[in-house]
């Protein structure tokens, strides 16, 4: 992963309402490279050409949800995602996380906020290891850090980029315990305002597309009021 300076980081905005997008590509204009689209098909065309490191999208656009867009932009790069909604439900949030959002701000926001939350992203990004990491693998599952590529049974899983951090995370130290504020400091960012609903969610979704049976995981298990381990198949048949 290259390492980023605040200079060089690249954010496209993405929001219907001219003057939000306005202020937010005025307010980090200051500091960042910064393209803005007012709806998806404008912001599939940026985000080809400018390759952002970040977006910030809206999650109702005219001609397209947020849900999709953030999906199709994940699924062509690693990008970070940070979700604007007016929506303050708990099933919104949690539909919002399950999209592959990396964060979400609520309308009406602060800049300070935005300002704030965007640095919390980008140090995550910022923060990796930048030597060769190594291959891991266990027995049927293969995780390639390098090209971001996960494989059960020969077959490629098709993981958002948080999702891929969480799991790549936890099977690096396999056996180990983390618990739920552990783990949003250390995926997240230590400046991460979240709770531990927010692990939960991701931990669900990892497990539709890991586990054969979710309701008894063979790799990502509970540690029951505490968190979460990554367990190899080598070591539950020691």
């Amino acid at each position: 992963m290259v390492m980023l300076s605040d200079t060089n980081a690249k954010i496209l905005v993405v929001d219907d309402d001219f003057g939000v997008r306005n202020l937010i590509y005025r307010y980090l204009g200051q500091k960042y490279q910064i393209e803005s689209a007012a709806d998806g098909k404008t912001a599939l065309r940026l985000f080809e050409q400018f390759s952002p490191t970040l977006v910030i999208l809206d999650w109702n656009l005219p001609d397209m949800s947020g849900y999709q867009l953030c999906q199709e932009m994940q699924s062509r790069t690693n990008v970070l995602i940070m979700m604007l909604t007016s929506r303050n439900a708990e099933e919104d949030k949690i539909k919002i996380i399950s999209a592959g959002a990396d964060d979400f701000i609520t309308k009406p926001f602060s800049l300070a906020e935005v300002e704030v939350r965007v640095q919390a992203l980008l140090r995550r990004v910022r923060s990796i290891n930048p030597s060769a990491p190594q291959r891991l693998v266990f027995k049927q599952l293969a995780i390639n850090p390098e090209g971001r590529e996960v494989t059960l049974n020969d077959q490629p899983l098709n993981l958002t980029a948080l999702e891929f951090n969480i799991l790549h995370f936890l099977a690096s130290h396999p056996g180990q315990a983390w618990s739920r504020p552990q783990l949003i400091q250390k995926i997240w960012g230590c400046d991460h305002p979240g709770d531990g609903r927010v692990v939960d969610v991701h931990i669900g979704q990892l497990r539709k597309k890991l586990e054969v049976d979710t309701s008894v995981p063979e790799f990502i298990k509970t540690v029951r009021g505490y968190g979460y381990k990554f367990e190899s198949p080598e070591a539950t048949n020691v």
